[in-house]
């Protein structure tokens, strides 16, 4: 109640302040338009000059003024000042001429006539003016709502130009569940709103809501409201309510008008926010779902040889293993192993995959020297393969890489698994590392036959496998190097791959490099 006492009391100011203003405007073209007669009258004017000053001052004071009384008025004060200073018997409101009495009617209405179409002109030019303010606004609400990409932005850009058309206070229900959500503040001068969020103010909201029809000040429904209420709907779908203060004026049919055009254009926009929201969940769950199901494809494909080698290895033994000499026996142990590491690389492959899909890998990037890298990864491949010869190649300065050393270790094990997986036993494989261009560059090189130019744009695709038949007679499951590339491009480095001379593949990555410090 206090915001509203001190809006009314502001507005009955304002119109003292221009019923002043404009009184003494009027009073200051009379004065001007007299002192002029005078002037004219002196030199021997003739009368009819005398009265076109009057009706050019009437003239202006329509113009000038706010309303149409101050013309009018000024009307007939001429035509009094005209006779009393300027007809004989002067200073007196009596006239010898019977002619002057036609002369002050034609005066009058000359005068009366001029003002009115003066002041005509003037509401039509302030109408085209509110109306081109108006339509910019509309304008400028489409544009701005089309730029917006979430629904407090859409809600924000409402309500501004809401309260830039109104110049009153809005609030803006957003509805969440088909329930009010926290109502947003849109004040157009007072920053404390206590009272329009009243329960008796939410309670109209509410109402407005579960009926979808406007209620509040200016209507039939809870009149004693301070705001008038009205859904932001398309169809039966509301996504909001928002109340506008009416105070004691009502906005007029225009302002109505483009009021619910924006309240249309602010509900478009909401329903397309949502719309693209939904089209974005549905299309990751139906990624996801295609990911699962790629997953379960390749892995129920893909585990049934190791698995089968392992229980049938581990059978023999476990029927057979007095019988067998010491070599069938370590052989059977070896495969055993084999299989079981490959499935190991495997299940963190998958992990990795699982944890990039979902956002939650995290890089613990430390200051690490790639030398150590290489060398760690190195030993876990040797292991798995002895019909392979690996060979590294070392810069020969230290190199030091902002890294998860972990993460990489993965990377130059999967290149690796890859070479020794597509090219035939006793090949060659090299790792080597350098500085290029202020990045550290790291090769893995394989002697085989190399990747078809048709693969090279598709090698780092998930479940992407090269038609090539793997030298160990196993299917990939084509995560590798997909993993590669996610890991290489989260560390803020690029990853490809090349032909090798004179024959072969060339994984090359690159990760940033740290400038090596040395103390003495």
């Amino acid at each position: 109640m206090k915001s509203t006492f001190r809006d009314l009391l502001s507005r009955e100011k304002g119109k003292i302040e221009n019923l002043a203003g404009d009184v003494l405007k009027s009073i200051f073209v009379l004065a001007i338009s007299t002192f002029i007669s005078y002037f004219f009258s002196r030199r021997g004017f003739r009368e009819a000059n005398i009265i076109t000053v009057y009706i050019l001052g009437v003239l202006i004071t329509a113009i000038w003024t706010s309303k149409r009384a101050y013309s009018l008025v000024s009307s007939v004060i001429s035509v009094l000042l005209f006779n009393f200073l300027f007809t004989e018997p002067r200073y007196t409101f009596n006239a010898y001429d019977a002619g002057h009495l036609a002369t002050f009617l034609v005066m009058f209405i000359a005068a009366f006539i001029t003002s009115s179409l003066a002041v005509r002109i003037k509401q039509q030019a302030m109408q085209s003016a509110e109306t081109a303010y108006r339509t910019k606004i509309l304008f400028e609400t489409n544009q701005q709502l089309g730029m917006e990409q979430d629904i407090q932005g859409i809600i924000s850009v409402t309500c501004g130009q809401l309260r830039k058309l109104l110049k009153r206070d809005i609030i803006f229900y957003e509805v969440q569940n088909n329930k009010l959500g926290k109502p947003a503040v849109f004040p157009y001068q007072e920053e404390d709103l206590p009272n329009y969020l009243s329960p008796e103010e939410t309670k109209v909201a509410r109402w407005v809501l579960e009926h979808n029809i406007h209620a509040g000040a200016a209507t039939k429904t809870f009149p004693e409201a301070e705001f008038l209420y009205l859904s932001v709907r398309v169809g039966s779908d509301v996504f909001g309510v928002v109340g506008i203060a009416i105070g004691k004026s009502r906005p007029d049919s225009f302002e109505k008008s483009v009021m619910l055009s924006i309240l249309g254009e602010c509900a478009l926009a909401m329903k397309n926010d949502k719309v693209s929201k939904e089209r974005a969940a549905a299309a990751l769950l139906a990624k996801n779902e295609q990911l699962r199901a790629n997953l379960l494809r390749s892995i129920s494909h893909d585990l049934r040889t190791p698995l089968t080698s392992i229980s049938g290895n581990a059978g023999i033994l476990l029927s057979s293993e007095e019988s067998m000499d010491r070599e069938k026996r370590r052989q059977l142990y070896e495969d055993i192993y084999d299989d079981s590491l490959w499935l190991i690389n495997l299940v963190e492959n998958l992990l990795s995959v699982t944890r990039i899909e979902d956002g939650t890998m995290k890089l613990r990037l430390n200051t690490e020297l790639l030398e150590e890298i290489v060398h760690e990864a190195v030993k876990h491949v040797e292991k798995r393969s002895k019909e392979h010869s690996i060979t590294v190649h070392f810069s020969d300065s230290l190199l030091l890489v902002k890294a998860d050393a972990r993460l990489i270790v993965q990377v130059l094990i999967n290149l690796m698994d890859n070479a020794i997986k597509y090219t035939p036993a006793g090949s060659t494989i090299e790792v080597e590392t350098r500085q290029k261009d202020g990045l550290a560059e790291v090769s893995v090189s394989d002697n085989g036959s190399g990747v078809s130019e048709n693969a090279k744009a598709h090698i780092f695709e998930m479940f992407y496998t090269d038609a090539t038949k793997a030298a160990d007679s196993r299917r990939s499951l084509g995560l590798g190097l997909a993993l590669c590339k996610s890991i290489i491009t989260a560390h803020g480095g690029t990853i490809k791959v090349e032909d090798n001379q004179p024959h072969g593949a060339r994984f090359v990555f690159t990760l940033p490099a740290k400038e090596v410090k040395l103390h003495e």
